[in-house]
Formats: structure tokens, C-alpha cells, sequence
């Protein structure tokens, strides 16, 4: 917890703005609620979710550090809402909850790498997808979400990261700097998502229009699929592997009905001795890693190794809300 704050308090004071207090502490309670929560100074911070966690280190490769995490996302909370609090109206917990997750989110990715970025976001949009199947009321666009966490926390994961992923880095958290020179420590008129959304656009220009649509302002959804994969050793001792991936984009209304898009959009497409976030997966598990444009339907990819993966992947770290990850992998077959 402390490694995770130290941390967290660095990169923040350098991507967003300084800490405002004079100390950062964690405060344990018992197990009569199982959550953490940011006041000023103190985290509250229940046994159940942080002190009784089990740390076995032959299960690491595949368990997500809720320790780190957690802690990352409640030190992100003197930004998000301390110093920016939203409006009291729809899309105020994207300026509180998943700017946090999103800060939580870089903090995970310096300490264990991009590399190992899947087992946080795998988690994060199997969760977004159980609650988005049980919704009993209406999903609402993240820009517009009503207080319900698995668009806040979730979803909010999912779209912020590949928003930096695409946009990059700093333009995204220059927008966030922005926000927060604007809004910081000011009394009403309390800023809304529109705000931010204004910004992000003149940060990341109009390329980045639909884009910027699709993660906000729709309900958003993939399927993608891969199959029929193969390899090929060649006369000249390269390896030649092909597998067909499907691909669709949907945009879902507030009930959930369904209509299909049309997809043209860069997807990462991988190789792999081992999936990833998995255990015993590590860099030099990737043979291959490339963004390439796909389009709906149908389309055979081509690749040529030095050595035969056991894996293929489109979105292998699920990015993307995809449907049904799972099939977003196939396993390669010899010709």
C-alpha cells in the first residue's frame, strides 16, 4: 500500500497537478463493509479488500494486485472529485470515479509493464459485460452515465485506456491538466463531462472525432472472432501463419437492442508462445505485435515468424468492449 501511494503520488503530482495536503495515509477497518474510500489525509480502507488478501506467489503471474490497485485509485481521488468536483447531473462520476481508475491505470501499467496490462483490463470488462447483460433499467453513454459503477469504474477503465492507447498519452492527461487549471477548488458552476469532452476534442484534434464518439457519447460494442489458424514451416526456416478473424461493431440503445456498423478500425493482432496474462506469460512470449486496420466481416491475416506461436489474437489484451473475448484467440495448428 505505501509503494503503490508513493508511486501514485510521483506520477500524479507530474501528470495532473500537485498533491494538495500534507500527508496520505491508510486507516484499516474491519470487515463489516468491503471498500475503500479518499477523505482528505485518510483512506478508509477495509481488511477484507486490502489485509487479508492472499499474496501467494506462485499464483502472481495470474492474479491482479487489487492491493496497488485500490490503492492507486484512492490516492487518485484528491484530483478526482477533491479538486474537480462534476455537477450534480448525468456523466459526474466520469470526472470522479473514472479519472481515479484511469490514474489507477497508469500506475499499473509502470509498474508491471504494457506487457502485463491484459490481467487489469480482462478483469475490468468481464465485470462491465456481466452487469451490461443484467442492466434493469437503461445503459446510458459514459458521458451520460447516472452513478451506476460498471460504467463508471468499468467501462470508464476500458474506454480511458485505449482513448490513450490511440490518442497517446499526453495529449489525454494534458487534457486532464486542463480541466483541472480550469475547474480546481472552484465553487459553482461545477464543471460536467461536456467539459472535459471539449477539451479532449481540442486536444486530440478532429481525426479523433468519432473516436472520441464512439467511447463517450454511444453505447459501443465489438465482436470480434478469430479461427482457423495455421502454420506453415517453410524451405527457408521461416514460419508462415494464417487465421481468419471476424469482425463487428455494434451500437446498443438503452434497452440494449442492437445495430450493426460499419467497422474500419486499427486492432491489435498477435503471436504468442503463451496468452497473455496468463501464468509463465512474459515479453518474450510475443512474436508478434502489430496494429493493423480491419473491417467487417471476414479477413485472412498473413504473418511471417521466426518461430511458431501456439497462439494468435486479435485485441489480445482487450482493449476493445468486446461481446465474448474468449474466442478472440486461436490456437495455431500445424498444416
Amino acid at each position: 500500500m505505501l509503494a503503490a501511494m508513493r508511486l501514485s503520488l510521483d506520477m500524479f503530482s507530474t501528470n495532473f497537478t500537485p498533491y494538495q495536503l500534507k500527508q496520505a495515509r491508510v486507516l484499516e477497518f474491519p470487515a463489516y463493509g468491503s471498500f475503500a474510500q479518499s477523505f482528505a489525509n485518510t483512506i478508509p480502507y477495509s481488511e477484507s479488500i486490502g489485509f487479508v488478501q492472499d499474496l501467494d506467489e506462485s499464483k502472481k503471474d495470474e492474479k491482479v494486485d487489487y492491493v496497488t490497485y485500490v490503492s492507486a485509485h484512492e490516492i487518485g481521488h484528491p484530483r478526482w472529485p477533491h479538486q474537480v468536483i462534476g455537477a450534480d447531473k448525468q456523466g459526474s462520476t466520469l470526472l470522479s470515479e473514472t479519472f481515479a481508475r484511469y490514474s489507477a491505470l497508469l500506475v499499473m501499467e509502470r509498474l508491471y509493464g504494457k506487457e502485463q496490462i491484459r490481467r487489469f483490463l480482462k478483469t475490468e470488462l468481464d465485470t462491465c459485460l456481466r452487469a451490461h447483460g443484467g442492466e434493469a433499467v437503461e445503459e446510458l453513454p459514459l458521458s451520460r452515465v447516472e452513478n451506476q459503477p460498471y460504467i463508471h469504474f468499468q467501462k470508464g477503465s476500458l474506454v480511458m485506456y485505449w482513448l490513450k492507447e490511440i490518442v497517446g498519452e499526453e495529449p489525454v492527461n494534458r487534457a486532464l491538466r486542463r480541466l483541472l487549471a480550469e475547474f480546481a477548488f472552484k465553487a459553482a458552476p461545477y464543471p460536467s463531462s461536456t467539459d472535459f469532452l471539449r477539451l479532449l476534442r481540442n486536444e486530440a484534434g478532429p481525426q479523433h472525432e468519432q473516436l472520441i464518439a464512439d467511447l463517450f457519447e454511444k453505447v459501443t460494442l465489438y465482436d470480434m472472432k478469430d479461427s482457423n489458424a495455421r502454420v506453415k514451416h517453410r524451405p527457408d526456416g521461416k514460419y508462415e501463419v494464417t487465421f481468419t478473424v471476424e469482425g463487428r461493431k455494434l451500437y446498443a440503445d438503452a434497452h440494449g437492442k442492437e445495430a450493426e456498423a460499419t467497422l474500419d478500425k486499427p486492432f491489435d493482432i498477435g503471436a504468442f508462445t503463451v496468452e497473455p496474462g496468463k501464468k509463465g506469460y512474459r515479453r518474450d512470449a510475443i512474436l508478434f505485435f502489430e496494429r493493423r486496420p480491419l473491417k467487417s466481416g471476414k479477413q485472412v491475416i498473413t504473418l511471417t515468424l521466426d518461430q511458431a506461436p501456439k497462439l494468435v489474437a486479435v485485441d489480445p489484451y482487450n482493449k476493445r468492449i468486446d461481446r465474448n473475448s474468449d474466442d478472440n484467440f486461436a490456437r495455431v495448428e500445424a498444416e
